[in-house]
């Protein structure tokens, strides 16, 4: 994710998500909510394809934070 940001499906997303234990929050709408326990950051993600490059680097960015 970190050399390409590019291509991703919100499949991809949820599934990187979960090995880090992130919380999901998708009720139903048309994005995804991401946040770690702790981490006032979170990331928002439209489910909508393709996910742009920017979001992508933001959820990386949150997964770092979770991995300090």
């Amino acid at each position: 994710m970190k050399r390409n940001p590019r291509g991703w499906r919100i499949e991809d997303v949820v599934a990187v998500a979960k090995k880090y234990d992130l919380l999901i929050r998708a009720q139903g709408g048309s994005h995804y909510v991401f946040g770690f326990p702790g981490i006032r950051d979170s990331v928002t993600i439209p489910a909508a394809r393709p996910i742009k490059p920017v979001y992508i680097k933001r959820f990386v960015e949150l997964i770092d934070k979770v991995k300090e």
